[in-house]
């Protein structure tokens, strides 16, 4: 099994060929947002309606470990996720660690 950071790396190549700069983690969570909600117009994006997508990339990708369910979409057709058990993980280090490696696991599927 490959390591984290060669499975890392394999991430960072797949948004560097595909945008063809290396973005951010916020970047990153943005894409993985827009994905989550689907069939977005292409449109500019106010500031909330960008941290609402990253947010909704994060409990997208915690949901994957158990950390958030999935419970449906509102009537404008964005995706809601209810808590179910607090990431236990202390500074932010450890918290990016985490959302890398369920970023590795979205993008290897």
């Amino acid at each position: 099994m490959e390591n984290f950071e060669q499975r890392w790396t394999k991430v960072e190549e797949l948004m560097l060929e595909r945008f063809g700069k290396l973005p951010d983690m916020e970047s990153i969570l943005f894409l993985i947002g827009v994905n989550e909600f689907g069939n977005l117009p292409r449109r500019k994006f106010s500031k909330e309606q960008k941290q609402d997508l990253m947010h909704v990339a994060v409990c997208s990708l915690l949901s994957r470990r158990g950390y958030f369910e999935y419970t449906g979409r509102d009537e404008e057709g964005w995706p809601h996720y209810e808590p179910v058990q607090s990431v236990e993980t202390t500074g932010m280090a450890a918290q990016e660690q985490i959302l890398k490696e369920c970023v590795i696991e979205y993008f290897e599927l």
